[in-house]
């Protein structure tokens, strides 16, 4: 390791396999599909989702506290203390002006949006809550961390879609290396699974309607995948420079060893069909990090289930890597959309500790047309190096190359 390696010291994980870490890799690892019924979905065409499991706001956060925030910014606050306890850290003791706060979002507060266009709609604009946008707006993801926990370093939120969590951590990793700040609390939070929102994946035919047995559905690289399922929930990652962790005594979980972003130019939601802006992204992580194609032992696959995903990350797996193991933690967890590659970089990072590969969760046929050596349980296995690849619309690619540290 050199001067400039950035280290993950710590995790904090809010996803539909459960509420923190250990629960949430307890979930992945054994192969349990979180998707069920969603009453709050009755009478639309899609009536599942993977919802974070007994989530309890007032309880996590305080009643006062987590009225004020929308559901995307309690998940992202729960996870981030996670994560700082688990990097070994005390916000009262650090300095705050050293401490990036760089998180990523597709939406925002949408639910927030719903709610208070209801109260416009039946009541009056007198009636609309003065929290509205401070609720919902994007940049409140960051801001109200910092406030949080006293960051006072850089601080944004990064939206390119469903890579806008790899993204973010990407950005982070840059700023760190640029020396801008000491620490970087990173990663994604999403809560898109409201009425109007889900409305408009249903529309536009990328989710699964396996509606009468939910826990099948999200069902990546497989024959008869029809969609994915919708999922909530965030991950946060504390990222610092190597050397200054190792002098404070801190463990390090893995090192982000390089990032690779592109965009397609193509289409609106649709990947290119030969993969060419995935690859190059794909390619330029490898780069950054001074690594081989033959040094990657796992890829965490974006793997949506949607029919033209698929495909084309596997065609460009195979022709950038070979045959390395290879998994979507999306059998399990559902879609989480922006917060989607911080939970799977985290799900890498504990792979990478364990040296497993978890399960891609209803793999029962493999598509033959996406040939890949896809794992249907935990598999123990050496490696080193781990890609962790995410899309979004708009045709963003990002992805982290992930190293045992």
């Amino acid at each position: 390791m050199t001067g400039t390696d950035i280290a993950v010291t710590g995790l904090g994980l809010v996803t539909p396999a459960g509420i923190g870490t250990t629960a949430s890799w307890a979930g992945v690892r054994a192969g349990r599909p979180a998707a069920a019924a969603d009453p709050a979905l009755d009478g639309h065409p899609v009536t599942i989702s993977c919802r974070v499991p007994g989530w309890d706001a007032d309880a996590l956060l305080g009643a006062r506290r987590a009225h004020r925030l929308d559901r995307f910014t309690q998940f992202a606050l729960v996870a981030a203390a996670e994560a700082i306890a688990d990097a070994g850290l005390d916000p009262a003791t650090w300095d705050g002006a050293r401490v990036g706060v760089i998180l990523g979002c597709a939406d925002g507060g949408p639910g927030t949006v719903e709610e208070q266009h209801r109260v416009l709609v039946e009541r009056s604009p007198r009636h609309v809550s003065p929290l509205l946008l401070p609720m919902q707006l994007p940049n409140m993801l960051a801001g109200q961390t910092a406030m949080e926990f006293g960051a006072t370093g850089p601080n944004l939120v990064v939206a390119t879609a469903c890579a806008s969590g790899t993204t973010a951590i990407g950005t982070a990793r840059d700023l760190l290396l640029l020396d801008r700040c000491d620490l970087v609390l990173t990663g994604g939070s999403e809560a898109m699974i409201t009425p109007l929102v889900m409305a408009g994946f249903a529309r536009m035919g990328t989710l699964s309607c396996r509606t009468d047995d939910p826990a099948a559905a999200s069902r990546p690289f497989e024959t008869d995948r029809d969609g994915f399922v919708a999922g909530e929930g965030a991950g946060v990652l504390i990222l610092e420079r190597a050397a200054d962790a190792r002098a404070r005594g801190a463990r390090l979980r893995a090192r982000v060893a390089g990032y690779g972003a592109s965009a397609d130019a193509h289409h609106l939601t649709s990947p290119h069909p030969e993969g060419t802006g995935l690859e190059a992204a794909m390619r330029a992580a490898l780069a950054d990090a001074g690594c081989r194609p033959s040094d990657v032992g796992h890829v965490n696959a974006h793997g949506t289930a949607t029919r033209l995903n698929d495909l084309t990350e596997a065609k460009v797996v195979r022709r950038v890597l070979g045959d390395p193991l290879v998994t979507s933690t999306k059998g399990v967890t559902g879609h989480l959309l922006g917060a989607a590659g911080a939970i799977e970089a985290a799900f890498t990072v504990l792979g990478l500790e364990e040296q497993v590969v978890p399960p891609t969760a209803n793999l029962d046929v493999p598509d033959p047309d996406c040939d890949l050596k896809l794992t249907t349980t935990a598999t123990t296995t050496r490696y080193d190096l781990a890609l962790s690849n995410s899309l979004g619309f708009g045709g963003q690619n990002a992805v982290l190359a992930l190293a045992r540290a």
